[in-house]
């Protein structure tokens, strides 16, 4: 290749790489922290904070409950919706469903880092309710595999794998374009990449 189309070829990848770099480099440090963690979790794994609790339910609630999906699977009414949250200090989307049946109703809202979940009886109005955390390692942890994370951060996490990918091919074309100048280029773009293919055999067997 002539050092002229080296030299405009060095111009079309650059922005790509650099820009794509720019983007995911937060990213990486984030995801790449948060597998060590992952790789890690038994050993720096905390106990979780446990919050319980338990109300009964206002003669209006009940009223509500009694016009409620008698089973099966639907979200909580506006107003109890709205009470309760209030009430417990959670938040949860509208169109989050509950599990309905003639005996309760049972609200289930995991969440990055932790678990919360709402029991009501709906003969007697009891409700009982526990919120867990298991810590900010474990939250980033979650966001890391996009466990219970939501429609937004799991568009991310795709977004992110598409600009370093290009961050990574853009700079394997760089690597090529430099190659002849650096002699250790190929045998070390090999052994990053035939490192990991044996450990991963060794590993499956």
């Amino acid at each position: 290749m002539d050092a002229i189309r080296r030299a405009s070829l060095l111009k079309s990848i650059l922005p790509w790489h650099w820009i794509s770099s720019a983007l995911t480099l937060a990213g990486l440090l984030a995801f790449a922290l948060t597998g060590i963690t992952l790789n890690h979790a038994g050993q720096i794994e905390s106990p979780p904070e446990l919050r319980r609790g338990a109300f009964i339910l206002s003669q209006g609630e009940r009223d509500v409950l009694r016009g409620a999906p008698a089973a099966g699977r639907a979200p909580v009414p506006a107003t109890l919706r709205e009470r309760w949250q209030a009430q417990l200090g959670w938040y949860w989307d509208p169109v989050t469903e509950a599990e309905w049946s003639a005996d309760e109703v049972y609200l289930s809202l995991p969440r990055p880092g932790g678990d919360a979940w709402l029991r009501v009886e709906r003969a007697t109005g009891r409700a009982e309710w526990e919120d867990s955390d298991r810590g900010t390692v474990a939250w980033l942890n979650d966001l890391h595999k996009g466990r219970h994370t939501g429609v937004a951060w799991s568009w991310f996490i795709d977004l992110f794998a598409v600009a370093s990918a290009v961050a990574a091919l853009t700079g394997l074309l760089l690597l090529a374009l430099h190659a002849r100048r650096r002699p250790s280029t190929w045998p070390l773009a090999a052994a990053g990449f035939v490192l990991p293919v044996l450990l991963a055999l060794y590993a499956a067997h």
